[in-house]
């Protein structure tokens, strides 16, 4: 067993880093036609960069789906990825800024506040579900509120990034673009930003098949690994995007793609999961807290970031702590140490 552990822990950790290696990539070319097509800062960082940066988080719902059969693997590596987003990578930005990291109004007003919507929009989706098509508790499932989520309620989030998109678009209207000071060749980056994409599932792929494994050898649910592991490899892009751009002083685009990319994973990569599999049972007993998190985070760094418009270093590192206590309040629960989310050991979601 110990050998398999090694063998796993490598592949996990050579996934991670040919993901990094693609997304450094997709960041470069992503920047330079941002550039090109004279996109605003926070345009470029909530929406180019941001998507550029979530593609992991979108490959990994794809591939757990269509591959691997576990939509639960996709669909706890996303939420454990939006947890991971708003309170490491913030603090880590924070820590590499000499000064905190600053903040300003569309930030904190624009982004901030439409990805709390994009929270609620997700968690009234899975209600729909367990309301309108409610599923008896699966092995184990002690009472768990289950619901089926189709095709027809995952518009749902689709429909209010649509929303996001063009609220995006306006300020893209409104925006009056400085001459492009460098030269770039458009067809070129296009395919640098494909190539790249082909690494990233590579990269995806591996960090995936390493977590069913790790589930298999410690006989401990997929959830953990996914929430964890998975999550934590797959949000690492963004948070090499976020640092890299907090310490050039671009800290609008640092935060905004903080948000950009959890509404992406939100609202399009959960979504695109459930349309491939045409329908999967949410467990809505586990959904709800973990999304409950997701928002209690949110509003911590929400109110941090209000306080001065900026987030200071003693902030930062306490968006850290947070984030290492939730590792392990997860661990024990999944190991059955507590039992404060009753339902967790058993089965978030399973495709039909």
């Amino acid at each position: 067993m110990l050998g398999s552990v090694l063998l796993y822990a490598v592949v996990a950790l050579v996934s991670t880093a040919v993901i990094w290696v693609g997304s450094a990539l997709l960041e470069r070319s992503a920047d330079r036609l941002s550039r090109y097509y004279q996109l605003p800062e926070i345009v470029q960082g909530a929406v180019v960069v941001a998507v550029g940066s979530s593609f992991p988080e979108l490959s990994t719902t794809v591939l757990s789906t269509l591959v691997h059969g576990e939509f639960e693997l996709g669909l706890s590596a996303i939420v454990g990825s939006a947890i991971f987003n708003i309170l490491v990578i913030p603090g880590l930005s924070g820590l590499a800024v000499p000064n905190g990291l600053s903040a300003n109004r569309d930030v904190v007003y624009k982004e901030a506040q439409f990805y709390m919507i994009a929270v609620a929009v997700l968690l009234l989706t899975f209600s729909f579900g367990a309301i309108y098509h409610p599923v008896g508790p699966g092995p184990g499932g002690g009472g768990a509120i289950q619901g089926e989520v189709g095709r027809v309620l995952a518009l749902i989030p689709i429909g209010a990034y649509g929303l996001y998109i063009f609220l995006q678009y306006q300020d893209t209207k409104d925006y009056d673009a400085p001459p492009v000071e460098i030269s770039i060749h458009p067809l070129k980056e296009w395919g640098i930003l494909l190539f790249s994409l082909v690494i990233i599932l590579a990269g995806v792929e591996g960090l995936v098949r390493s977590a069913v494994e790790f589930g298999a050898l410690f006989e401990t649910p997929t959830f953990l690994w996914g929430i964890t592991v998975v999550a934590a490899g797959t949000s690492v892009p963004d948070a090499f995007v976020s640092i890299r751009a907090a310490r050039a002083g671009h800290a609008t685009t640092s935060l905004a793609n903080v948000f950009g990319s959890n509404v992406f994973d939100l609202l399009i990569a959960i979504p695109a999961g459930i349309l491939i599999a045409g329908s999967v049972v949410v467990n809505y007993s586990i959904a709800a807290p973990m999304l409950g998190v997701l928002t209690l985070g949110t509003v911590i760094l929400f109110v941090m970031l209000r306080t001065g418009l900026s987030l200071s270093r003693r902030e930062s590192a306490a968006l850290l702590a947070l984030y290492a206590l939730f590792v392990v309040w997860i661990s024990a629960e999944s190991a059955g140490w507590i039992d404060l989310v009753p339902s967790l050991p058993p089965e978030v979601g399973e495709a039909h």
